[in-house]
């Protein structure tokens, strides 16, 4: 029986999530909690038992390098690796690089919950995650998608609002319930696919 694998994990802690800064396409690196988040992911998914045949990440050094240290980990480093910016994460626009405090004081509480968890609006100059749902989706599923249901193992690091997009169709949120979802940093989540692309089973690995 094939084992239809996809596996996705959101970026280990940031420099600017630790500042709690609107990052999007900014190129920011890791901080020492974020390669310790990193590398237990990895540890996680060695436990499991999993051998990757491929891994797919964004343009962004966040992504790329929790991806580096989780296949460290699991001893995978060979394995072929993909990097495009379809899995960048969401581009907040005119927001990036403010403190997210200091936006909430700008223009209000509500507006910047809105932006931040919305499906459909776009903060001023940036991304809705509807808009990166539509360079997420066609990316998943002209480019992994047929691998996971050849039978493939896929391991992909991305973003947090990259990562929404996708698991919003594969989890069947509605837009309404989309805007409850976070992601925590560094948490693998685990998915085996039916024949017809829908989710046979999903696995969190919270710590």
């Amino acid at each position: 029986m094939t084992d239809r694998l996809l596996v996705l994990v959101r970026h280990g802690q940031s420099d600017w999530n630790l500042k709690n800064l609107f990052t999007g396409w900014r190129d920011i690196d890791l901080t020492d909690k974020g390669v310790a988040e990193a590398r237990e992911a990895g540890r996680k998914l060695k436990g499991q038992g999993i051998k990757f045949d491929v891994a797919f990440t964004s343009a962004l050094i966040r992504a790329q390098r929790t991806l580096d240290l989780m296949l460290e980990e699991l001893g995978q480093t060979k394995i072929p690796v993909f990097k495009d910016q379809a899995l960048n994460e969401r581009d907040y626009g005119e927001l990036v690089g403010l403190n997210k405090d200091d936006a909430r004081k700008k223009w209000g509480e509500e507006q910047v919950h809105i932006w931040r968890r919305s499906y459909n609006i776009a903060p001023p100059g940036g991304e809705s995650l509807r808009d990166t749902a539509a360079r997420v989706l066609p990316y998943y599923i002209q480019e992994i998608l047929p691998r996971v249901l050849r039978g493939e193992h896929v391991l992909v690091s991305a973003h947090g609002n990259s990562l929404r997009a996708l698991v919003m169709v594969l989890d069947k949120h509605t837009t309404e319930s989309i805007t409850k979802l976070n992601l925590d940093t560094g948490v693998p989540m685990i998915y085996r696919l039916n024949a017809d692309s829908t989710v046979k089973s999903k696995m969190d690995l919270a710590a």
